[in-house]
């Protein structure tokens, strides 16, 4: 069996700086907001290239601390992609905030910047891209758009750690996802590129102020003991967490290669014609935190591979608007968001996968097509 995803396996690299992290933190006798956490956020700021990283405990917190920062006046809208995962869709809310739904590009999964505009009105005060699968959003139409409406961009980089965005026909280095806005919200959940081993999250910024803001609402809103400025939150990442993040964080280059390595076979070697493969113009700039193809038989498809002994995932079944949560933008119609919620099939891909995995992958899809035209 290769199963869609097997953690233990992932870490298995990691068991001994993260057993000296753990042994570290313990002791050290400091559990909460401690020299841990300001190492990572070091680390991971400059890893991003931006000024600032603020720990907290989720991605979520992490994107809903940005737009409670920025305290925009109740029922506010934000856009985002009809198509993004719900968390995305639960930071606008648990904001005050109002999402508005657009649709994404049907190649890419990605929010159609084209569709953005027609979106806007006087009540908009950010955009919400999410760098959905790992694949960075076309930002500089995203941006443009923002500065002509005076708006905040916070990107979702919950799963593009190690992304890059093209330098453009200004030249220069290609950017990193989490520098290509006002702000960005990470997840450092277990299955990410950058996984902790429990729930984690950061925000980065070049913001001076607003990193100010955010290290204060993240703690209780305050900054002084016992004194609050502000109504924060208590989500704060944990000193245990952020020493396994830092242990781990210098080879995520060297995983991302891995998965782009992995991610280029599948690419070039899939030969279904049934099988609507992701776009493969920048294999080196995505960080391939899943490998979503689209089937219009999903259920035979999974049912296929999975008893030849494929594990596979759905990257999401149920669009945001379609959710019961969420059931007041029911009668909503998305139909590139629904057909792709209905498609969308993730394969193994993960720095641990083996060579053989990844050929028996390949091979028993394409044996799918032989037989169908036999």
């Amino acid at each position: 069996m290769i199963p869609f995803l097997d953690l233990k396996r992932i870490n298995e690299p990691y068991q001994a700086v993260i057993r000296n992290a753990i042994e570290r933190v313990t002791e050290s006798g400091w559990y909460i907001l401690g020299q841990e956490v300001e190492t990572f956020e070091q680390q991971f700021a400059a890893y991003c290239q931006t000024r600032h990283c603020i720990g907290v405990a989720n991605g979520l917190d992490a994107l809903t601390l940005v737009l409670k920062a920025w305290s925009f006046p109740a029922s506010s809208e934000v856009i985002v992609a009809s198509n993004a995962y719900i968390a995305s869709v639960l930071s606008v809310t648990h904001a005050g905030l109002v999402p508005v739904f657009v649709e994404p590009d049907p190649q890419t999964y990605l929010l159609d910047p084209s569709r953005i505009e027609a979106a806007i009105t006087s009540r908009t005060k950010a955009i919400l891209p999410v760098h959905l699968y790992g694949r960075c959003c076309d930002m500089a139409p995203i941006n443009t758009l923002a500065e002509r409406y005076g708006l905040k961009v916070l990107e979702d980089a919950a799963q593009a750690h190690g992304a890059t965005y093209p330098a453009g026909e200004s030249g220069g280095d290609n950017r990193r996802a989490g520098n290509l806005g006002d702000a960005a919200g990470w997840s450092f959940y277990p299955s990410k590129n950058l996984g902790a081993l429990g729930d984690a999250g950061a925000i980065t910024t070049n913001d001076d102020a607003l990193a100010e803001q955010i290290r204060t609402l993240r703690n209780y809103g305050s900054s002084q003991k016992y004194v609050n400025d502000y109504i924060g939150l208590n989500s704060r990442l944990d000193e245990l967490q952020a020493a396994i993040l830092s242990a781990k964080l210098p080879l995520l280059n060297q995983n991302n290669v891995r998965r782009r390595t992995i991610a280029e076979r599948y690419l070039t070697g899939i030969q279904n014609p049934g099988v609507m493969l992701p776009p493969a113009n920048q294999v080196a700039q995505d960080a391939w935190h899943l490998f979503v193809i689209r089937h219009p038989q999903r259920n035979d498809f999974r049912a296929y591979l999975d008893e030849r002994g494929i594990g596979t995932d759905i990257h999401y079944p149920i669009p945001p608007h379609q959710q019961r949560a969420y059931s007041k933008y029911a009668h909503l119609s998305f139909p590139i968001a629904e057909q792709l919620h209905q498609e969308v099939v993730s394969l193994p891909l993960n720095p641990a996968l083996m060579d053989n995995e990844v050929d028996y992958i390949i091979e028993t899809i394409n044996l799918m097509s032989d037989r169908a035209n036999e």
